[in-house]
């Protein structure tokens, strides 16, 4: 990352939220909390698909790959700032803070093109049924999931790229919990108008082209659902794609509120309530979203449970 061609900074330090030690320690416990509910419920959503037969459809190999993307989402991030809400020195490297801005991105850019892939496979659901084993096939699915991560890889490369090209001579301090972009754009001491501008592209395109396929898939469903003449057959088709519509609305909510916007507006307080949302409180919910309104996923837990008891039964014998 030739580090000391760039700056005289070898390291920099991070706020974090507040500096009273009393709520320090209250987030710390709260954080935790959410971390190892994110971590429970991510990696067991995860071990339910994988082991459960009925579950090995493309909806749910989406799924799995949003829980995995979630957990990594939040293990980047929910860590370092745990560490540092307990100790004074909240430093992190120079190599560290753009490692986890390069990840931070990744993983985000990856989780806009994954909600957008999902949302296909629920138009083609509800809208194509007839056609959806052959329309969602095993090349497609794959496909679409490489095509994301291949997007985020992409996109955070680009965005890391141009931070690298900044200098950080005046201050290495971080008014924020993590190594955001727009917290490095405004440490920066040399001009940051162009490099801002290309990000605001990168981060604009991906936002808003999965936006586009998102909004395009739900006016189709939206369109054949108000056709269907039952209720009940209405309900069966919202119930499908209640939980996705819910995760998506939170995501870009919040990913549109801190990033759509120019850097001047930054607005320290502001900014890390939502970030704190999107980056530790979110992929808590997802999980919880896509299992409590879920059937499904209901019945493969008790049938994996059953089947554990019955394995363990067969041993004694």
């Amino acid at each position: 990352m030739s580090r000391r061609n760039n700056t005289n900074v070898s390291d920099f330090i991070l706020m974090g939220l507040t500096d009273s030690e009393e709520i320090r320690l209250v987030l710390f416990n709260l954080f935790l909390l959410i971390y190892l509910i994110t971590v429970l419920g991510n990696a067991g959503m995860i071990l339910i698909i994988r082991l459960d037969l009925q579950l090995h459809t493309p909806m749910y190999f989406f799924l799995s790959h949003l829980s995995f993307l979630d957990l990594s989402y939040s293990t980047v991030i929910t860590p370092k700032t745990l560490e540092n809400l307990l100790t004074s020195t909240k430093y992190i490297s120079f190599g560290g803070c753009f490692t986890q801005m390069y990840f931070f991105v990744f993983l985000g850019a990856t989780e806009c093109f994954l909600l957008s892939s999902m949302a296909y496979d629920r138009y083609v659901a509800i809208c194509h049924p007839l056609q959806y084993p052959v329309v969602m096939s095993v090349t497609l699915c794959c496909s679409l999931i490489t095509v994301s991560y291949v997007i985020g890889f992409s996109d955070s490369f680009a965005s890391v790229l141009c931070m690298n090209s900044l200098h950080f001579c005046d201050s290495n301090v971080i008014h924020h919990f993590f190594c955001d972009t727009p917290p490095m754009l405004a440490l920066s001491c040399t001009d940051t108008h162009d490099i801002e501008i290309i990000i605001f592209v990168v981060a604009g395109s991906t936002l808003m082209v999965s936006l586009i396929t998102i909004s395009a898939s739900y006016a189709s469903i939206l369109s054949t659902i108000v056709k269907i003449n039952s209720m009940s057959g209405k309900r069966k088709a919202f119930s499908t794609c209640a939980s996705h519509l819910l995760g998506v609305t939170i995501f870009y909510g919040t990913m549109n509120f801190i990033y759509l916007k120019p850097n001047k507006s930054y607005s320290l307080g502001k900014d890390q309530v939502a970030s704190v949302f999107y980056t530790i409180v979110i992929p808590m919910l997802n999980p919880l979203i896509y299992s409590l309104r879920n059937k499904e996923v209901k019945n493969a837990l008790v049938r994996v449970m059953q089947k554990r008891e019955n394995t363990r039964h067969l041993r004694r014998q």
